[in-house]
């Protein structure tokens, strides 16, 4: 699947924004945010968001380098590469993770040279758990977020 990167245009960030997905999914929904106080998070350069289209052009993931992939609660003290990725709901579960995580990686490698890449996964998603395992991460460690308690998985790879 070719994937084209771009930065985050407000087009874009205000359709992530209305992506919707099915529990246990939901917990990715955007909806119960403050719709432009995303968007303006998403289109900062600063914050490093990529919208991701395909052969046809059509928007089908998104991801993020540095803090804004970080989950609050998690140790962040080594230096990595955080990554972040996010797919659109009706391309979810169709084993198409992989390409996404390798086109990612891919950019990251080009734009960061980094040598440890890091990913943070809710304990739960067992299917993106298994995506980036995958691609050779391995979990370092786990942690409750800290504003509900959720459970996550901080997962590394060498770059």
């Amino acid at each position: 699947m070719p994937l084209r990167f771009a930065p985050m245009d407000e087009a874009a960030a205000r359709a992530i924004v209305a992506w919707h997905y099915e529990a246990p999914y939901d917990v990715y929904n955007l909806d119960g945010e403050e719709p432009d106080q995303v968007v303006r998070c998403f289109v900062d350069p600063a914050n490093a968001y990529h919208a991701i289209v395909d052969s046809r052009g059509e928007l089908v993931a998104y991801c993020c380098f540095g803090t804004e992939a970080r989950v609050p609660g998690g140790a962040y003290a080594d230096p990595a590469a955080d990554v972040g990725l996010g797919v659109r709901p009706d391309l979810t579960g169709q084993g198409l993770g992989g390409a996404f995580v390798d086109a990612v990686l891919d950019l990251a490698n080009q734009d960061l040279a980094p040598t440890e890449f890091r990913v943070t996964v809710a304990a739960f998603n067992d299917r993106a758990l298994r995506v980036w395992q995958r691609a050779g991460f391995r979990p370092v460690q786990r942690f409750d977020r800290t504003f509900d308690g959720m459970p996550f998985v901080i997962l590394t790879r060498q770059g």
